[in-house]
């Protein structure tokens, strides 16, 4: 019996999943990367610099670091990144499904979602952002926005080690699955009537939806929230950088 298309092509999708691999380069981010216990670590390559720099990190490890000449370090990364003599080759993080990673408990939660925030370099501060107010997750999804990369990784300053970073197929119906666990589903858009002060509900979880500098938020991600709001400005002129604006909004949150 032939398989129907959508059983093939989901198949085809996790053995590409199976096979993709991710480079992560710099001294912090190695690091972080190598005390993760969750990480699958394939190749290590290291400068003698690198190596001893990174010291008691490098005891116990589960993959034998190899050790070259800096003129000779032949890693598949972009020749213009900061390496700084250290790169380590690791299979994605598997944080689990929406529900098991954001179910509210104990402390009102909250979340980030990313409407097709595709650089890696906002997304990464963003991390780096939720882990520092406590966020339960950062949601983005599988096309269109930025994949866990080594960039990502070295602009996240090691919180993608630890800050879930799940990225779902369909966002709307990502938000509604938060909605049905309690979430309050507020946008944040310039031109808003309301500020996020006066938006969120301190005794409910909260995600907060952020789209790209440029075209925001699409129609049907607005559509689908529950209000939108706006960071209150001084000025008339200009915009907040996305992960600016996320730190912001965490900050202006954090006791909801």
């Amino acid at each position: 019996m032939k398989k129907p298309k959508w059983v093939i092509e989901k198949e085809r999708g996790k053995r590409a999943a199976a096979a993709e691999t991710v480079w992560l380069f710099g001294l912090h981010a190695v690091r972080d990367a190598l005390a993760n216990p969750a990480r699958e670590r394939l190749r290590l390559v290291l400068t003698k610099n690198a190596a001893d720099r990174l010291g008691a990190a490098l005891e116990g490890v589960d993959v034998e670091p190899e050790i070259v000449d800096p003129r000779k370090f032949n890693v598949p990364i972009d020749p213009a990144s900061v390496h700084q003599g250290a790169a380590l080759e690791v299979k994605p993080l598997e944080w689990g499904s929406l529900p098991e990673v954001c179910a509210p408990r104990g402390a009102s939660p909250r979340v980030i979602i990313l409407d097709r925030v595709s650089d890696p370099h906002n997304v990464g501060a963003i991390l780096r952002s939720a882990e520092v107010f406590g966020a339960r997750a950062v949601i983005g999804t599988l096309r269109h926005s930025a994949p866990e990369t080594g960039a990502l990784a070295k602009t996240a300053s090691g919180a993608l080690e630890r800050q879930p970073y799940l990225r779902v197929r369909n966002l709307a119906r990502a938000m509604e699955e938060l909605r049905g666990m309690g979430y309050s589903l507020v946008g944040l858009d310039g031109e808003a009537d309301v500020d996020l002060t006066e938006a969120h509900e301190a005794d409910r979880p909260l995600a907060l939806v952020m789209g790209a500098e440029g075209p925001g938020l699409r129609e049907l991600t607005k559509e689908t929230c529950d209000m939108l709001a706006r960071i209150p400005a001084q000025g008339e002129f200009g915009s907040l950088n996305v992960s600016n604006a996320a730190a912001i909004a965490l900050y202006e949150t954090r006791d909801a």
